[in-house]
């Protein structure tokens, strides 16, 4: 049943189902695994070698669905198709050259004697130092799949070799010793093909999983476009990326590329001195055979100005590693450089969740009294990115803070970091010299302020250097309700910020920040976040988007595709209000101002909203208002 609903799932590619019905399968080798514990606990086995031996390949077996679950639930079909390499000597080595072992010590001797005596004999000769070969063989299979430096995969080849060697060497004892007792010619005939075909299945079975499991973790020479083989690649095209954005590949080896566009824009892939496909549309799939690759070849989109906006490719040949399909360094690693940013077409990591855009109404509080701890975290600020930040609260931005005209904030400042941290509050109005000053680790501060103005306001670190704390994720949001606001049906709060490479405090990401390049721009300080989960209205219904500008360098302009606002409010005035005649198109703000807008959604449909400033919306200042 689990294989009945894997494999068309796979093969129409929808990974949930897929992964259910491994997970299925799993279920169904785990189940015979507790009758073989009872069968083992009911009676002893008549060979320990054997009997152990198809315990750990079972062991292995288990392992490798757990892997191919997660795998499924954590990558897209196209990513997955280059992480199951691991899994090669696991399945290979550890269930089926073990499985094969393991059942041959027990059935070459029923097979091959003549009677009870002889059959004791000979499973006492392929039992030898079965303890040894079963190390050597469960050794191996972490050193061959696992991403351990060299020389753990040679290693790994070495002593799987030697576990395999030493149960030929028995069977070849064992072929010696019944041999002469076979003297009629069929009877041996057939023993010879048997020993021969057991001998053979034995070692090609093993020997392929050495040169899969090896191939993938060690550095090896350049071989031959011969030895080399083939290799196919999935590639995607969407969102002004190309994924894999890199792929390295042996000396030698032929490429095949299977492109296949998920955007809804035409594109096509144009490989450096060969073939291109097609202008292909959406769901449109070209292959490309490139031939052995002896040389770096770099593939780009060719329609004009899809390559400078990052549609490129790097086929990299021959380099330690090789055979990974992999995102460039400045798409990957939390120190990114500057430049193409993070692939925004990838998937967020297993079990990210986007930050709540709704904003709650004000309680009915006139005093409204906060904690708030200074504190360094690793967070995903783009999809498969991770960073270090500096926050308020644990999140960057840290909670934001909603009252009236007239309300206290009693926010006590709490320092749970190594360095030492302030606060400043824009909506307040009073002397900054002790409620900002900056306080040590392990210290706290209590900042009193009473909101005397409508707005929506910016918090932030007041420590300096201020641009590296604002920079790194220290501010936050404070919205005070003008006088008689008029309630809508949803509101959302969207606080622009910049993000930038390498690590808090580096010599590369200061640079980034004085020369005002960052990498990615983002709303609630992940870009992308609202594409991939889309906020929600319904048809007709008043919707007000709360926007404060972050920075810490750059203002935004906040703008709906396919709506226009009837309400605009600004630094704490009113431009536009649903009685006048005009209507506006965008939010502009400088950095530390804020606003709302207001719009009604004509029908249903996906709208999106961002930064119209289009190198900031291309980097991550954008996302999806999803209107049923």
């Amino acid at each position: 049943g689990g294989l009945a609903a894997a494999v068309p799932a796979l093969a129409a590619g929808w990974r949930w189902p897929a992964a259910a019905g491994v997970a299925g399968y799993a279920a169904g080798v785990a189940l015979a695994a507790g009758l073989f514990v009872r069968t083992v606990r009911r009676r002893a086995a008549v060979s320990a070698a054997a009997a152990w031996m198809l315990a750990a390949a079972l062991g292995w077996l288990l392992v490798g669905l757990v892997a191919d679950v997660f795998l499924l639930c954590g990558r897209t079909l196209t990513a997955l198709q280059d992480d199951i390499g691991p899994l090669v000597p696991v399945l290979l080595i550890g269930f089926t050259g073990q499985a094969l072992i393991g059942a041959l010590s027990y059935l070459l001797p029923v097979v091959l004697s003549r009677g009870p005596q002889q059959r004791a004999g000979l499973q006492h000769t392929l039992d030898r130092a079965w303890r040894a070969r079963l190390a050597l063989l469960n050794l191996a299979v972490p050193l061959l799949a696992l991403p351990l430096p060299s020389p753990a995969g040679p290693a790994g080849a070495v002593i799987a070799g030697a576990g395999v060697a030493a149960f030929l060497a028995l069977l070849l004892r064992v072929s010696v010793r019944t041999w002469a007792g076979h003297r009629a010619g069929p009877v041996r005939a057939a023993h010879r093909g048997l020993l021969a075909g057991t001998a053979a299945g034995t070692a090609l079975t093993v020997a392929a999983a050495l040169v899969a499991g090896s191939g993938g973790t060690t550095p090896q020479p350049p071989p031959s476009p011969a030895a080399a083989g083939t290799r196919t690649i999935a590639v995607s095209l969407e969102a002004m990326r190309v994924s894999p954005d890199r792929v390295e590949v042996p000396h030698g080896t032929a490429v095949r590329l299977v492109v296949t566009n998920h955007d809804a824009q035409r594109h096509d892939l144009t490989v450096q001195d060969g073939p291109a496909t097609r202008l292909l549309g959406r769901g449109e799939s070209g292959t490309l055979d490139l031939g052995p690759l002896t040389a770096d070849r770099q593939a780009w989109c060719s329609v004009p100005g899809h390559r400078a906006a990052g549609m490129r490719l790097a086929l990299v040949v021959g380099h330690p590693g090789a055979g990974a399909a992999t995102p460039s360094p400045s798409m990957a690693a939390p120190g990114a450089a500057a430049g193409d940013g993070p692939d925004l077409a990838r998937e967020f990591s297993p079990g990210w969740s986007p930050r709540a855009a709704a904003l709650p109404p004000a309680t009915a509080d006139t005093v409204h009294r906060v904690e708030l701890h200074a504190v360094g975290v690793r967070a995903e600020v783009a999809p498969g990115v991770t960073r270090e930040l500096w926050t308020f609260g644990g999140t960057a931005p840290g909670p934001t803070l909603r009252g009236r005209v007239g309300d206290t904030f009693e926010v006590t400042l709490v320092n749970d970091d190594t360095m030492g941290h302030g606060i400043d509050f824009h909506a307040g109005a009073l002397a900054p010299d002790g409620p900002m000053r900056t306080i040590g680790p392990g210290e706290r501060l209590v900042y009193r302020f009473t909101a005397e103005r409508a707005g929506a306001w910016l918090y932030h670190c007041s420590a300096a250097p201020m641009l590296q704390h604002m920079g790194n994720g220290m501010y936050g949001a404070v919205v005070i309700d003008p006088p008689g606001l008029a309630a809508a049906d949803r509101e959302y709060l969207l606080v622009a910020s910049e993000l930038y490479p390498g690590e808090p405090g580096s010599e590369q990401q200061v640079a980034a920040m004085r020369a005002g390049t960052p990498d990615a721009w983002a709303f609630n300080g992940v870009a992308a976040q609202y594409a991939k989960a889309p906020l929600t209205a319904r048809a007709g219904q008043r919707v007000r988007f709360w926007v404060v500008a972050a920075g810490p360098a750059g203002g935004i302009a906040f703008h709906v595709v396919g709506a226009v606002f009837d309400t605009v409010y600004k630094e704490g005035a009113y431009l536009l209000t649903p009685s006048s005649p005009g209507g506006s198109q965008v939010l502009d703000l400088a950095p530390a101002q804020g606003g709302f807008v207001e719009t009604a959604f004509a029908a249903a449909g996906h709208y999106t909203f961002l930064d119209h400033d289009m190198r900031h919306a291309e980097a991550g200042a954008r996302g999806l208002v999803e209107v049923k």
